[in-house]
């Protein structure tokens, strides 16, 4: 747990280094309790799920939460649609960037603030395989610079 009340569940490693992220925002997600519970326990699976506008919504959809495994017949189904709790003005500033050719909703990670489960999701543009040559390249000269600045012992 983090000094600010903050305990991640899950990271999308792979949100930034496939995309371009422009915009990012923190949600709150409609959840029912077994969920909840199979959150708390760490089991969930960010990798192919993605954000939908639905008239003046934002649902996400391809989220795999399992099963609850003391859960009784009221289990939830674990790909199911799930509603975002965002503003109003922040629904109003994602809905144009969605209609933007080549723009999309990534999840960049699902963690508890102070109970309550958030999720952080970010309006991003996919990367070309030469967009993602140079930003290992800057990474690999900034880690090298770093080296070279470091005083050996």
């Amino acid at each position: 747990m983090s000094p600010e009340g903050v305990k991640v569940v899950a990271a999308n490693r792979r949100a930034r280094h496939d995309f371009e992220l422009i915009d990012t925002y923190e949600a709150g997600l409609v959840l029912t309790g077994t969920e909840v519970k199979s959150l708390r326990s760490g089991k969930v699976s960010l990798a192919e799920a993605y954000g939908r506008t639905d008239g003046k919504e934002i649902f996400v959809l391809g989220l795999d939460i399992p099963q609850y495994k003391a859960g009784n017949r009221f289990n939830h189904e674990p790909r199911r649609k799930r509603k975002l709790l965002l503003k109003k003005q922040q629904i109003n500033k994602i809905m144009p960037q969605l209609l933007q050719r080549g723009l999309t909703l990534v999840l960049v990670r699902i963690y508890f603030r102070r109970g309550w489960a958030k999720i952080e999701i970010a309006v991003g543009r996919g990367k070309k395989r030469h967009d993602k040559r140079e930003d290992m390249k800057k990474r690999d000269h900034q880690r090298d610079i770093e080296r070279a600045m470091k005083p050996s012992r």
